[in-house]
């Protein structure tokens, strides 16, 4: 059964040493999120602007819906500069003001957030007060059976404590990254000894279901109040990780709607990171029966 899950928050143009390419963790989440059976919205707002009618015509061709996503006649929509070094790790330059500054709660957006069987938001797209408002709005009128997944993504200088903080107080899942892990701590207020004592701290402060932490080439490492699981990396030549991670994300969220083991999660959603990881850009296509013979193999779910 397709669950309805949405992606909340900036939607952009990553322009990339080889082109543009649609981007935003929650046009790249929805995207994957589609790819494996469920329905993936995405809930953003672009400019009225040529830029902005490439993004519509982008998110069609991948095969999602743009009636969650807003226009807006005054600001233009987003763009990140991005360079990829030798080793295909990406530096971002974030332009601002950009239209997912200014995300607006309509009455459309809350029948989306009623319906919506999983949630996912960050905290790059609450920089702005009118944005950060929304999304608390959006995530206020979820049903208490909805999944909440709150996506760190740490990008200077667009990030502060107490956004951290209300965020994991939403949240019913956490995901972060291992270079992350310390600095959330600390701005928390909160000692890092080790990824485990964090991980169950941050369970423990904020009631949360699953804290996940993911460690680029070293795989990732999930914490629950029922255990822990490590998962080594999937082997692969990397091309670029732009999208990488959100796509780790869709992955986990698909299998922890269906109840699947830590193991479960943490093996899918590695190969399906390392996946893009191993294409050009955040959202490549997939050819038929690909993502099957991908995720075929002990511990993973039939698709």
């Amino acid at each position: 059964m397709k669950k309805l899950v949405v992606g909340l928050g900036e939607v952009l143009w990553d322009l990339l040493p080889g082109g543009k390419h649609l981007g935003g963790a929650p046009a790249n989440f929805a995207y994957i999120t589609t790819l494996l059976g469920d329905e993936g919205m995405v809930a953003s707002r672009v400019g009225c602007d040529s830029l902005g009618d490439d993004v519509m015509a982008e998110l069609r061709a991948l095969g999602l819906s743009t009636e969650s996503v807003q226009r807006d006649e005054r600001h233009p929509t987003g763009v990140v500069r991005v360079e990829v070094d030798a080793k295909g790790c990406a530096q971002f330059e974030i332009e601002q003001p950009s239209a997912w500054d200014f995300l607006e709660s309509t009455p459309e957006w809350a029948a989306l957030a009623r319906a919506a069987d999983a949630v996912c938001f960050g905290s790059l797209a609450q920089r702005s007060a009118i944005s950060r408002e929304t999304i608390r709005r959006f995530l206020g009128q979820t049903r208490k059976d909805a999944i909440r997944i709150f996506d760190v993504n740490l990008r200077a200088p667009f990030y502060f404590p107490d956004i951290l903080r209300e965020s994991m107080q939403i949240a019913d899942i956490v995901k972060l990254n291992n270079e992350e892990m310390p600095e959330v701590m600390e701005l928390l207020g909160q000692a890092h000894a080790d990824e485990r004592s964090s991980a169950e701290k941050l369970i423990a402060s904020f009631q949360l279901k699953l804290v996940c932490v993911t460690r680029g080439a070293r795989g990732s490492f999930l914490v629950s109040d029922a255990g822990s699981h490590e998962q080594p990396a999937i082997a692969i030549e990397v091309v670029d990780t732009v999208g990488a991670g959100d796509a780790f994300t869709a992955a986990l969220v698909h299998e922890y709607l269906r109840g699947s083991s830590l193991a479960t999660m943490n093996q899918v959603a590695n190969r399906i990171g390392a996946w893009v990881a191993s294409r050009a850009g955040p959202t490549p296509r997939a050819q038929p029966g690909e993502l099957g013979n991908l995720l075929s193999g002990p511990h993973t779910s039939a698709y």
